[in-house]
């Protein structure tokens, strides 16, 4: 079967085989591991893809068999995987965790990425094709130069450009020098939808002050999304001038408009976006979850509102959707977990505010088959 001309969302970063241990403690005692993927990027288009929404993951991985289990395992999720390149003279990335959450004492993170089939990925070798929405993470420009100068090439303002999306995703750890906060800023203001955790600005940027002071940064993107942690987020959504421009459409979708066209092959041109005036934020408290295991919850919250993006939803609707795909990965195990069905998701995000404050997810709610107020608990 050929692969669409253009697709819902194009996502481009590094996946790498994920090592998981069999028990709790310090990696040196673990004796064995249970292999998985892991990929910010991937994961997006990995539940926008078991959503219904098509999907493209490109990338690049070795001529080998983590690059097969890669390639195989994402494309069973239905997503379009021909855009993956492998290298004879690169490997796949791996890397291997405790059984710990992140931000803790315990954990422990051991990448073998260097130098990997990924970290190789350049303006000249990668064709990204044509999607509705381009999806990019702060994790790719951090692997080497090349892809660094890949991002700033995805993120140049141009006219007939895709919506671009970009999670910050700030990891310190992967940064070669103290530039890596520089440059995730100058990505994320290359943008038309950004994503960036409020313990994440203060941690790359210093900004304290809530998600105002977060939007006095980046005021260059059309639909900026601070996340709260398990307070909620908040949207900050431009009213733009130029029609038609992505970040015009971005605006326009946030307010429950016509999702996005298909782009154009426009060659590229500078077109800043200018605002007339922007309205009050969006803010939409995250319901009651009872956590499992919080690894990959931010990639599917991005991928959640991007769905609302592309159904040309309301933005407090795109907020509450993208809370109930980053709670059903919440309440599984590993990186990923299938989203709840459309009509599912559908029926709890239309509750009031009060049915809605007051929910509460555990383990299994996505395949809850009674209504809403059967779901809830006290």
């Amino acid at each position: 079967m050929n692969a669409p001309d253009v697709v819902d969302v194009v996502s481009l970063g590094e996946s790498m085989v994920t090592f998981l241990p069999t028990r709790p403690g310090r990696l040196a005692d673990v004796p064995s591991f249970d292999r998985a993927i892991g990929g910010a990027e991937s994961n997006v288009a990995c539940v926008l893809a078991a959503a219904g929404h098509s999907a493209r993951w490109v990338s690049r991985v070795g001529a080998d068999g983590f690059g097969d289990h890669l390639v195989e395992t994402i494309g069973s999720y239905g997503v379009d995987v021909s855009g993956v390149r492998r290298d004879a003279l690169r490997p796949t990335g791996v890397y291997f965790r405790t059984a710990g959450e992140r931000g803790t004492s315990a954990h422990e993170v051991a990448y073998y990425r260097m130098g990997s089939a990924a970290s190789a990925m350049t303006v000249g070798n990668v064709e990204v094709g044509a999607g509705r929405v381009l999806h990019l993470s702060g994790i790719t420009a951090a692997l080497s130069d090349g892809c660094l100068e890949l991002m700033r090439s995805l993120t140049a303002r141009y006219e007939g450009r895709p919506l671009v999306s970009f999670d910050v995703n700030h990891r310190a750890g992967l940064w070669r020098d103290a530039d890596g906060a520089e440059v995730l800023l100058e990505l994320a203001r290359g943008a038309d939808v950004v994503f960036v955790g409020e313990d994440e600005a203060e941690e790359a940027w210093g900004v304290v002050g809530g998600p105002e002071a977060v939007r006095e940064l980046l005021p260059e993107p059309a639909v900026l999304v601070v996340k709260q942690g398990g307070e909620g987020a908040t949207a900050f959504v431009a009213q733009a001038q130029a029609a038609g421009s992505r970040a015009a459409g971005a605006a326009r979708v946030g307010a429950g408009g016509t999702p996005p066209a298909r782009v154009s092959e426009t060659p590229p041109t500078a077109t800043p976006t200018s605002r007339t005036f922007e309205p009050a934020p969006t803010f939409e408290p995250a319901p009651t979850v009872d956590i499992v295991s919080t690894t990959g919850a931010g990639d599917a919250f991005a991928a959640g509102f991007l769905s609302g993006i592309l159904r040309g939803l309301p933005v407090n609707t795109s907020l509450r959707t993208g809370h109930l795909w980053a709670a059903a990965t919440l309440t599984a195990p590993g990186d990923l977990a299938a989203p709840p069905s459309r009509a599912h998701a559908d029926r709890l995000v239309a509750l009031d505010e009060h049915t809605w404050e007051t929910l509460r997810l555990g383990p299994g709610w996505t395949q809850a088959a009674q209504a809403p107020e059967e779901v809830r608990t006290p």
